[in-house]
C-alpha cells in the first residue's frame, strides 16, 4: 500500500491520552472494582496494587482519555513542499473529538485517503474509535472499519511496515526515528510523563508540542521508506485550530 499511496493523499496523526482521573482515589465504586479486574493481569510483584498501577490506565480506552490529537499532511503534491500540522488538544474530550471528526469529515472524505501512524493499527485507530463510539460521535469513514475487506482498509502503519513481515519485536518511535538518523521526538518529554504533565503541571502545551513532534517524525519515516528527502524547519507549517 505504501507504494501506491500518494503523500498529499495521507494524514499522518497521534494522540495522546491518560487516565481518566488524577489517581485511583477518585474511582467510584463501580469504577475500582472494573479496574481491579484489569490490573489483576498487570501485577508482576507484591508492590503493584490497583493503587499504583492505575498510571497506566490511560493506555486503555474503557479507562482512559484522549487530551490532545495531532495531525500532519502535505499541502499538494507541487513544489514547493509543505507540510501543515494542526491540534486537537483540551480537557474536554467530546469537544475535541468532535473537531477531529469534523475535519476528516470535512476536508479528507475521500477514498483515496489514508491515516497513518507509528503502532497506529494496535492503538490510535482503534482508541479513536472507541472514545468517539463512547461519546456517540459518528466515525468518518476512514476510521470506520465496519463490513470492509482488508484491502478496503486505508490504514498506514510506520512500525508494521518496518518490519517487513517479521512480527516478532516491536519497535519504539524513538529507535526507529534514530537508526533512519531522523530527529528524536521525545527531546523534551516521552508518553510515560504525559500524565504527570497534565495532572500535576497542567500544561496541555507541552503535551500538544510533544504530540505534533510525533506526528513530525512518522510523516519523516514514510519519507524515508520512500527515499525521499526529509522535512526541513521551513517546509512544516502550524495551522491553529
Amino acid at each position: 500500500m505504501l507504494e501506491s499511496a500518494l503523500l498529499h493523499n495521507i494524514v499522518f496523526l497521534d494522540i495522546e491520552t491518560v487516565p481518566q482521573h488524577a489517581s485511583y482515589d477518585q474511582l467510584d465504586e463501580t469504577e475500582k472494582k472494573m479496574w481491579e479486574r484489569k490490573s489483576s493481569y498487570l501485577k508482576k510483584s507484591e508492590e503493584d496494587s490497583d493503587s499504583t498501577l492505575y498510571h497506566r490506565a490511560g493506555i486503555y480506552a474503557e479507562f482512559g482519555k484522549i487530551i490532545c490529537i495531532s495531525i500532519g499532511y502535505f499541502k499538494s503534491s507541487s513544489a514547493p513542499r509543505e507540510f501543515r500540522i494542526t491540534s486537537f488538544y483540551g480537557h474536554d474530550e467530546k469537544k475535541l473529538l468532535e473537531k477531529f471528526a469534523h475535519v476528516l469529515t470535512q476536508y479528507f472524505n475521500r477514498s483515496s485517503i489514508a491515516l497513518c501512524a507509528h503502532n497506529g493499527k494496535e492503538f490510535d485507530f482503534p482508541y479513536l474509535c472507541r472514545r468517539m463510539i463512547i461519546h456517540r460521535i459518528p466515525l468518518p469513514s476512514v476510521l470506520d472499519i465496519s463490513g470492509k475487506k482488508p484491502w478496503e482498509i486505508n490504514h498506514l502503519d510506520t512500525m508494521e511496515l518496518w518490519k517487513f513481515g517479521d512480527y516478532k519485536n516491536y519497535t519504539p518511535l524513538n529507535l526507529l526515528t534514530h537508526i533512519l538518523g531522523i530527529p528524536s521526538p521525545k527531546d523534551d518529554i516521552d508518553g510515560s510523563m504525559v500524565r504527570e504533565v497534565y495532572y500535576a503541571e497542567n500544561n496541555l502545551e507541552r503535551i500538544m508540542e510533544y504530540c505534533q513532534k510525533d506526528v513530525v517524525a512518522v510523516a519523516q519515516i514514510i519519507l524515508r521508506l520512500k527515499g525521499e528527502t526529509l522535512l526541513n524547519a521551513e517546509e512544516i507549517h502550524l495551522i491553529n485550530q
